[in-house]
């Protein structure tokens, strides 16, 4: 009996990778084993930076914190300590966020860890 391949489904296959690398450079878009190396390598660094994003947040957020906080005349640590210390929780995402866009709620958080 003459072998069975389902030619139907490994095309979709390899036309839904291809479909995926369109836009990329030279082989990397159409060579089917090329195509497919290339965007499992991409899954990889797609991962990778899910995680990186997050870090580059936080250290973009501790940098707005620390550049308002010196305006202030206090450092990044020390304005973090105080604030834990006074039991204001707040998050360095909004303390970024109102070190840039309402520098007045700002002053006055700081004014109140001071105090």
């Amino acid at each position: 009996m003459p072998r069975s391949v389902n030619h139907v489904a490994s095309r979709a296959r390899r036309k839904k990778i291809l479909k995926l690398t369109r836009g990329y450079f030279g082989a990397r878009k159409n060579v089917w084993t090329v195509a497919k190396n290339t965007w499992e390598k991409g899954l990889t660094y797609a991962f990778r930076d899910r995680k990186n994003k997050k870090r580059n947040f936080r250290a973009l957020w501790i940098q707005r914190i620390n550049a308002a906080a010196r305006l202030e005349g206090m450092s990044y640590s020390q304005l973090m300590g105080a604030l834990h210390k006074a039991g204001i929780e707040i998050n360095r995402k909004v303390l970024a966020d109102l070190a840039m866009n309402h520098p007045e709620a700002f002053k006055a958080i700081v004014a109140k860890v001071k105090a």
